[in-house]
């Protein structure tokens, strides 16, 4: 009775063994260059997984060399763009800050200055303005700010659209080579 017990617990150890041996060893699925740039690949004549991943790789090559673009760096350049407009918003929001205080004091000096031609009362025309002169200063301030952003804005939707054009064109090229080796190709 113990050597039958003994049996089935080093059964059940060795196959808890081999099956953990088995995981380790079985290699991660990769996913294939096509499927990286959301293209769908079917081998029309019965390509092999391996001849398929070759031809992959060289009508990828034959479409950067034909287009110019490559998408892997069209995405880092998409990055790049995109912070460098979150940077550009966050001066154009910085650059108004204080503008209604100077306004201020360059409105304080011209109203004192009218006040005592006018009227012999320097602070009055002072505080006029200064209050004048701080309204115009942010009305500009806010004028400048939406012109800055608009254009920050513009910017950026013409260069998403050049990489579309660029990202289409890829595509294009990409396609017509995989169907010249015989597949059907879906982007």
């Amino acid at each position: 009775m113990r050597s039958t017990i003994s049996i089935a617990v080093f059964a059940i150890v060795g196959i808890a063994i081999a099956g953990n041996g088995m995981a380790q060893t079985e290699p991660a699925a990769q996913q294939s260059l096509a499927a990286a740039i959301d293209c769908y690949v079917f081998p029309n004549e019965g390509q092999t997984p391996a001849q398929q991943s070759t031809d992959e790789a060289a009508c990828y090559t034959w479409a950067v060399q034909n287009t110019g673009t490559d998408p892997f760096d069209l995405e880092k350049q998409a990055q790049q763009i995109q912070q460098q407009e979150q940077q550009a918003q966050q001066q154009i929001a910085a650059a108004g800050k204080g503008a209604g205080a100077k306004g201020a004091v360059g409105g304080a000096a011209a109203g004192a200055l009218i006040g005592e031609i006018a009227s012999d009362d320097a602070g009055r025309g002072a505080a006029y303005g200064a209050a004048a002169g701080a309204v115009v200063a942010r009305r500009q301030t806010k004028k400048a700010k939406k012109s800055a952003s608009q254009q920050a804005s513009q910017q950026s939707q013409q260069a998403q659209q050049a990489t579309a054009e660029q990202i289409e064109n890829f595509k294009k090229a990409f396609s017509v080579c995989l169907e010249g080796k015989k597949y059907l190709v879906k982007f």
